[in-house]
């Protein structure tokens, strides 16, 4: 039964995709409360009410929307889902929300955003879907507990692919939902991962073998994907033992361009994203993050 699935309808009765499979909102459905983690780019924002309105029949009936980490394609939608549920309590960690108050960080999502409205026309529409400050009620740390009602959802630090990335993770029914702090799977071969250590290389690891432990059954991908059964933990060691792999891949790099950051960026974007065109991501991000990982591949080696 272990299997990678596309991130759309019901996982178990506990568990309903919002949105869609690139930006799925995950609906923890609570007899209590209702809980929804993470919500895409500002413009699936309509989808995710539109989510809402068809599994609930009322798209006031979610309670919480959680943010598994600062990046634009994760939170963009809050403000959106805020302005239009005025009840709405949103949480993330610390840093999250005082990010979230500064203009210069919601230009760049905005200008992030705006690259991808093609595909997201029929989604918007007319709507005004701009992001604005917004503010978090809830600030998120390990060891936070919500008793959603028949299900828990709890909080762990997993920091590595951003200084502020959680991780939630709901034991009853050992579901897990961590962003991008566990690596992206690539292309659909499903021994390759991308990893995603942009903060830091020493904190991924730990976040990972941190969320091993949880030994989760299910793993909600932020986009994309769902693993369920043996394949999440299977998942989660192959994205363990692909991070060491990816720092040599760096430091072979590193070392041909005789220690020189933006030399190694360069042969690496030519090399490992235009010749073998495995990596979906779009290539201004590629090169964003990766110029991340190699600087801290190279801070490492100074240290």
């Amino acid at each position: 039964a272990d299997m990678k699935l596309q991130a759309d309808g019901n996982f178990g009765e506990w568990i309903t995709v919002g949105g869609n499979h690139f930006y799925p909102g995950y609906i923890i459905k609570g007899r209590k409360k209702r809980l929804m983690i993470d919500a895409g780019i500002n413009m699936m924002g309509p989808a995710y009410i539109a989510s809402l309105e068809k599994i609930f029949g009322d798209k006031n009936a979610l309670d919480y929307v959680f943010a598994t980490h600062s990046h634009f394609d994760h939170l963009g939608a809050i403000p959106y889902l805020k302005r239009k549920l005025p009840h709405l309590q949103a949480g993330a960690a610390r840093r999250v929300g005082a990010l979230m108050q500064k203009q210069s960080v919601l230009d760049l999502m905005t200008t992030l955003s705006e690259l991808q409205r093609f595909f997201f026309q029929d989604i918007v529409g007319k709507e005004d879907v701009h992001i604005e400050p917004v503010d978090f009620e809830i600030t998120l740390k390990e060891g936070d507990r919500f008793d959603l009602g028949g299900v828990t959802c709890e909080v762990y630090d997993v920091p590595g692919h951003t200084g502020d990335s959680l991780a939630f993770f709901i034991p009853e029914i050992r579901a897990l939902f961590a962003g991008e702090a566990y690596g992206i799977p690539e292309g659909d071969k499903d021994g390759e991962v991308q990893v995603e250590f942009l903060s830091s290389y020493e904190d991924y690891v730990s976040s990972l073998e941190k969320m091993i432990r949880l030994q989760p059954k299910l793993i909600g991908m932020a986009h994309l994907w769902v693993f369920t059964d043996d394949d999440a933990t299977a998942f989660l060691r192959r994205s363990l033992e692909a991070t060491p792999r990816y720092r040599q891949l760096i430091e072979t790099y590193l070392d041909a361009a005789n220690g020189d950051i933006d030399t190694a960026v360069q042969s690496m974007v030519k090399k490992e994203y235009d010749e073998k065109g495995t990596i979906a991501q779009p290539r201004e991000a590629y090169i964003q993050n990766l110029n991340a990982q190699v600087r801290r591949v190279a801070s490492i080696r100074t240290q």
